[in-house]
């Protein structure tokens, strides 16, 4: 049987952990820049970039000779300052893996400094771009849970070197024994940690997502149309906004179907109809497909993974102990079919969101392996659930009713100045907008409920599209009862409970019972070792 030689295994540069003056100690690790072809990235980006200005030039000038050879050269001054940009900036962009943080030094004529202390990060994640996927590089995340647009990143790195990148910065984090092998000052990962055992959660295939996307239905195309008729002048030989010109359209096309007799309205406005809910339900295919293509969640030792996109690939790794909360959402038609979502509240962000989705469109029992792999229950059926008080309920509705009330004047005013025949219209529609949503609020009450058990707390919200909230006593930081000049006159609370990560209010409740779930959940707080919870629970 002939040997084949194992293949080269990525290194990525960090300080040796060997003590200072023992045998065998690495030199210090230089900063390094990432990887070269980071500069084709940016100058492709530089040459997208030219295409407007260039077309700009070209259509300013005048489409002839003239025109083009100006449209060109400004485009192409463009696109070569852009490359020369990306280079200087590849050049400036060093990172240094330290002992303690991470460092990342920027900037061309000015410098900025950066170091991350490796406690601090909540969570590093991959991110693919099209282009740098095409070219194989990955834009490495650190996030920190700052919020603000303050969490650090590296772009570009070959594929293999941001694994290897991530599963360092992970294992200094949590201060345990590294499954990477030092040589020479430099770190390479083994055949062990590249091939962790996985186990599959939950994963959309393309049937789920095609009938995803059909109720994700978006009219977001409309606002592109209407941005690009703007320009559209330019390409067509007539003035597209020129209203006698589309009149005399319509009235060409009114004497052809003339003949349909009075059925010919009602056609029109079914096929107009139809054609918009074509769009709609496209443009919620197209979005649903490059956003969730390949979606898979799976469950490592390390934590789950999340894997999705098209065009824009993203991998992320949730620690487990990091699971704070969850959400458990749906919508109005959603819920009809028993489609939900479910998201797990993290210290890291998700795109902006402090909420992780791990299953975006999925059955209740696709979800319970989910929510007790992370350490969850599902609400159970017998649940002991509390409601609001109906003092909470009347005090709403009367501040809804008074705010109804000065609407109605406003807008029979505005119409009684402008034109007296709209004024009883006006009226009108604001009482019953009133009346629906009093109703809607008198109803809504039963259903906004909560619970209470040794382990977890539960609130649960809405008619037609219920929420569920879940969070563990033990990872609250803080019980908060809060209460205005109504909510003292009437007895009535609202508790606030303190989640990294996210917001987790209950409101309305009677006082005594606000007292009582912060008694218990203190108690539980004050008996736990905080010292020792994320070694229990990772």
């Amino acid at each position: 049987m002939s040997e084949q030689a194992a293949p080269a295994s990525p290194t990525v540069s960090v300080p040796s952990t060997a003590k200072p003056g023992a045998a065998g100690e690495s030199p210090a690790v230089q900063a390094q820049n990432t990887a070269p072809l980071s500069v084709a990235v940016g100058a492709l980006a530089g040459l997208q970039n030219a295409i407007f200005p260039a077309a700009a030039a070209m259509f300013g000038t005048g489409i002839g000779g003239f025109g083009i050879v100006i449209g060109l050269f400004v485009g192409a001054a463009i696109a070569i300052a852009g490359a020369v940009f990306s280079y200087l900036r590849w050049k400036r962009l060093t990172y240094t893996i330290g002992d303690q943080d991470i460092r990342v030094e920027s900037g061309i004529l000015s410098r900025t400094a950066r170091s991350v202390p490796y406690e601090r990060i909540q969570d590093v994640s991959l991110e693919q771009k099209l282009l740098p996927r095409l070219l194989g590089l990955v834009e490495v995340k650190f996030e920190t849970g700052a919020g603000g647009g303050e969490d650090l990143s590296l772009a570009y790195l070959k594929n293999a070197d941001g694994e290897v990148l991530r599963e360092v910065v992970r294992e200094r984090r949590d201060g345990v024994e590294s499954p990477v092998s030092e040589r020479g000052g430099e770190l390479e990962t083994t055949a062990s940690s590249s091939a962790e055992e996985a186990e599959t959660l939950f994963s959309m295939g393309p049937k789920r997502l095609f009938t995803f996307g059909l109720f994700e239905f978006s009219l977001a195309v409309f606002a592109v149309l209407g941005g690009a008729l703007q320009y559209l002048d330019s390409f067509v030989p007539f003035d597209f906004w020129d209203v006698d010109f589309w009149r005399g359209i319509a009235s060409e096309q009114t004497d052809r179907f003339a003949g349909l007799g009075a059925y010919s309205q009602m056609l029109g406005a079914i096929a107009g109809f139809m054609a918009i809910i074509a769009i709609g339900s496209a443009t919620g295919l197209a979005r649903t497909f490059a956003r969730e293509w390949e979606f898979r969640l799976t469950r490592t030792p390390r934590g789950f993974r999340r894997q999705r996109g098209l065009f824009t690939k993203t991998d992320v790794v949730m620690p487990m102990h990091r699971v704070q909360g969850l959400k458990i959402g749906t919508r109005f038609i959603r819920y009809r079919f028993g489609w939900h979502s479910l998201k797990f509240v993290s210290l890291a962000q998700d795109a902006g969101s402090s909420s992780h989705v791990v299953a975006p469109f999925a059955q209740l029992d696709e979800l319970e392996p989910i929510v007790e792999a992370a350490g969850f229950r599902m609400p159970p059926s017998d649940a002991n659930w509390h409601r609001a008080t109906q003092a909470y309920r009347n005090v709403g509705i009367a501040g809804d009713v008074v705010l109804y009330a000065v609407a109605m004047v406003v807008a029979g005013g505005l119409t009684y100045a402008f034109s007296r025949d709209w004024m009883a219209f006006a009226i009108g529609a604001v009482i019953v907008v009133a009346v629906l949503d009093v109703l809607a609020s008198f109803v809504s009450w039963r259903f906004k409920r909560h619970a209470l058990d040794a382990e977890q707390i539960i609130a649960v919200a809405g008619i037609f599209a219920p929420a569920t909230q879940i969070a563990t006593r033990v990872k609250l930081h803080s019980v908060e009862i809060s209460q205005g000049p109504f909510a003292r006159r009437f007895g009535y609370a609202s508790l606030h409970l303190g989640l990294a990560g996210g917001e987790f209010e209950i409101p309305g409740i009677p006082l005594d019972r606000a007292r009582d779930v912060r008694a218990k959940v203190l108690d539980t707080i004050a008996a736990t070792d905080f010292s020792q919870l994320e070694s229990q629970t990772g």
